[in-house]
């Protein structure tokens, strides 16, 4: 006698199975159901529901993601909730779109083919896989790979290139004082050859298709990758939309991929290339935008009287993520037309780009 209890989802009236010690949303993932969701930990709130019936207990989560009043209201997290029964859940947060394009999680085995330096804290890594993978353009994955030394290490990364390439995934990832994977890059703690398991895919700030007005990608460290994927998909699409992308850094030293952007552009004259540097007051020769990346999203916006039209795709910081958001709204994007993915800084919590 099977131990799985059904799930229901409202309004949607999707039904999955979730068995004894499953997290609801780690069986959604099993099944292919894309549910809202965004740490996968119990930190940030993004996948917040009621619970309509069943009995339920959830594991660990912040305070800050449901606090005490949510949860004598009937608010779970999906990411923290394992089911003693049958249940049924309203959804807060969906897109039929993310539902409809549901891809399910499954584990895949690879190497690291190479690792390349691109900024003194910027890291490009590909990893070959024994089998294809299938994922939206600004979607992540979770890597496991044990070091020389025998410690194992998960952390989450957006892939960088586009989704056809699916058996050779590159990723850029920045180095952080205390981050343990991109240390172990340096250190040659983790090497071309070393043998990884990949887990996904995951993440709902994804390209979406068949849409008007301007595309506006805003990426800052690290965050370059899932835009990467995504104008470059964009492109391989052959959809007519005028891009605005965005790029903020400290210096000029701290800017990589130029030569490929310079050749992007000039193939691509849709495409308008907008580098920001918020330390270059040194710079005399430093003839582009100057400040923060999301004052010169406004800036720009504004100057182009673009006036909520279009989609906006931003991954990098959270202080870039939330300087951002209301200049979007003041701008006049809709919440819909607005595709978030905020880097945290890695630890054994939670993941990081």
């Amino acid at each position: 006698m099977s131990d799985a209890h059904t799930v229901r989802l409202e309004p949607v009236g999707v039904e999955f199975e979730v068995e004894s010690g499953e997290t609801v949303l780690n069986a959604a993932f099993r099944q292919g159901i894309a549910l809202p969701h965004g740490c996968k930990e119990g930190q940030c709130s993004a996948c917040k529901c009621v619970l309509l019936e069943g009995e339920v207990d959830m594991l660990r989560y912040s305070t800050f993601a449901l606090n005490d009043m949510e949860k004598d209201a009937g608010h779970i997290l999906l990411c923290r909730t394992l089911a003693y029964s049958d249940m049924a859940v309203e959804l807060l947060n969906y897109d039929e779109e993310v539902l409809s394009k549901s891809i399910a999680v499954k584990t895949y085995h690879g190497r690291i083919a190479h690792i390349e330096r691109l900024t003194h804290d910027i890291r490009g890594i590909e990893i070959e896989l024994d089998s294809s993978i299938k994922f939206w353009a600004g979607q992540y994955v979770d890597i496991t790979v044990t070091t020389e030394k025998g410690e194992t290490i998960t952390r989450s990364f957006s892939m960088a290139n586009t989704p056809d390439e699916a058996e050779k995934l590159s990723f850029i990832i920045k180095k952080y004082p205390e981050g343990k994977f991109s240390g172990e890059l340096d250190s040659g703690g983790i090497r071309v050859g070393a043998e990884v398991t990949i887990e996904g895919p995951y993440g709902t700030c994804f390209r979406r298709e068949g849409r008007d007005g301007p595309l506006v990608l805003v990426g800052a460290g690290s965050g370059m990758s899932p835009i990467w994927s995504i104008l470059n998909d964009h492109l391989k699409s052959g959809e007519e939309r005028p891009v605005y992308f965005f790029y903020g850094a400290r210096t000029r030293e701290d800017l990589f991929h130029l030569d490929r952007i310079a050749d992007l552009t000039a193939r691509h004259p849709s495409v308008n290339f907008i580098p920001v540097l918020s330390h270059a007051n040194g710079d005399a020769s430093w003839e582009g935008s100057r400040g923060f990346v999301h004052e010169s999203v406004d800036a720009t916006l504004k100057e182009l009287g673009v006036d909520g039209q279009g989609d906006v795709y931003a991954c990098g910081p959270p202080p870039m993520i939330d300087a951002l958001q209301p200049v979007l709204f003041m701008n006049g994007f809709e919440a819909e037309r607005i595709f978030f993915d905020k880097f945290t800084t890695s630890s054994s919590a939670t993941p990081g780009h």
